[in-house]
Formats: C-alpha cells, sequence, structure tokens
C-alpha cells in the first residue's frame, strides 16, 4: 500500500507516516495542498490521508481538483473540523470517509486498510497464490502450514506481487509502489529482496511462485512448470509475459 500525507502539521505528518511504516506502509507526505494536489494527479497512489486546513489550496478545493482530473483514488478526510457541515461538504466534494482529530492511530489504520480494499473491489483482505496466503489484517504469511515471518520490506514486496499475480511486474513499477522511490538503474536493491523473498516463499519447495521474466522484472505465478508458460498454446503465453520473452526461474 502507498498513501499520500496531506497535512500541515509536521508532528501529525510524521506520526502518522511513522505508524504507517511500522505496518510496512510506504508514505509520502505533502505539506500544503497545492504540492498534495500535483503529486496525487502524477503518481500513484492507494490512499489519500487528507486535512482540510491546507495553505495555499484547501482540503476542499484539493478534492475538487484531483475528481475533475479523474483520479479515483480513496480520500480519508483527517481534521479538527468535526461539525456536521464540514463532514457533509466534504463527502460531497468527493471523500470517501472522515476521521475527526484528535484520533487513534488503530483507527485511522483499520480505515485507510478497509478503504483500499474496497477500492480493490476485494472483501477478502486475505491474498491467495496457490498454497501461499497473505493476510492483510494480521500481516501474517503462510505457505501451505508453515507460518513466515517477514520485515516489513519483505511484507509490503510481497503484498505488491500478490495483489497483482500473474502480472509481469518490472523493476521501476516495484520501486514506485514498494520503496516509493524513482528507480535507480545502478542499484540492485530490489534483486536482493527479491531473493530474501525466495529464501522464505520457496525454499524447499518444488514449485517456486516468484519467477524471473528476463528483460522484463519479476512475476508471482502458481503456473506449475514454466514450460507450460513458454511452450503452451499462444494466448496463455501472452497472457503472462506478452508473448515474445521467455520466463526464466533462476
Amino acid at each position: 500500500m502507498r498513501v499520500l500525507i496531506v497535512e500541515d502539521e509536521a508532528k501529525v505528518a510524521s506520526f502518522i507516516a511513522r505508524g504507517y511504516g511500522e505496518e510496512g506502509i510506504e508514505s509520502l507526505v505533502a505539506s500544503e495542498g497545492l504540492e498534495g494536489a500535483r503529486l496525487a494527479e502524477s503518481q500513484s497512489f492507494d490512499l489519500v490521508v487528507l486535512d482540510l486546513g491546507l495553505p495555499g489550496l484547501d482540503g476542499f478545493s484539493f478534492l475538487e481538483r484531483i475528481r475533475a482530473a479523474g483520479r479515483g483514488v480513496p480520500v480519508l478526510i483527517l481534521t479538527a473540523r468535526d461539525s456536521l457541515p464540514d463532514k457533509v461538504r466534504g463527502l460531497e466534494a468527493g471523500a470517501d470517509d472522515y476521521l475527526p482529530k484528535p484520533f487513534a492511530f488503530e483507527e485511522l489504520l483499520a480505515r485507510s486498510r478497509a478503504l483500499v480494499r474496497r477500492a480493490q473491489g476485494s472483501p477478502s483482505p486475505v491474498l491467495k497464490v496457490g498454497d501461499l496466503q497473505l493476510d492483510q489484517r494480521t500481516r501474517r504469511v503462510r505457505r501451505g502450514e508453515t507460518e513466515i515471518v517477514l520485515s516489513n520490506r519483505e511484507y509490503a514486496l510481497l503484498e505488491y506481487l500478490m495483489s497483482r499475480a500473474r502480472c509481469v511486474l518490472s523493476r521501476t513499477m516495484i520501486a514506485e509502489q514498494v520503496w516509493g522511490i524513482v528507480f535507480d538503474t545502478g542499484t540492485n536493491t530490489i534483486d536482493v529482496y527479491i531473493n530474501y523473498l525466495r529464501g522464505k516463499i520457496d525454499a524447499g519447495h518444488e514449485l517456486k511462485l516468484i519467477r524471473t521474466v528476463r528483460g522484463r522484472g519479476y512475476c508471482l505465478t502458481d503456473e506449475p512448470e514454466v514450460k507450460r508458460l513458454v511452450g503452451g498454446d499462444e494466448p496463455e503465453v501472452k497472457k503472462l509475459v506478452g508473448g515474445d520473452e521467455p520466463v526464466d526461474e533462476t
């Protein structure tokens, strides 16, 4: 999950970002409305946490601007303005939820995850690929009957791979969604973490779920054999890798 926090109170923004980080959630902070709107329009986020009393461009104007631009990202208003007229105006402007300050981080976290699940069209917080399961509520990961312990970054990477199972994900896509950075072609950080995951997810299993698609990136799939992905009928090959690149498990 990747969250944009649009909040001008530095302590509040830092508190939220730190809490998200401890849960393996990537976040980016904008301290004023215009900056936040530009980020929301130019980058991909799973959720926006929005204050209303912002300098430059207030929260209501922020909402109207990004909705007019066609951005359907879920927005959770987090503000000290808790009057009924403000709540109604915020929701009518395009917000998806409204949480007044002061707030408990546990409630913010639960509401954040619920909004993202709803937006993804998945009522279940459990991701499954073959015998691999990831519960987004408890952050528990299992392969078969074996529970797997992951670091926050490993969990975020696996969650992204599983949420887009059977899709080829480039290193650039992974860097932006999991690390929240512009991809640096000179680093092998992503490959290192992929290998960490392979050691925990695939080690000891005949069926390897995390595949390398040569020249393209990585794919998490439960297809039983690599040869079926590259040597079967053409529609199946195109579905996984685009039909013109071999799949390599190394």
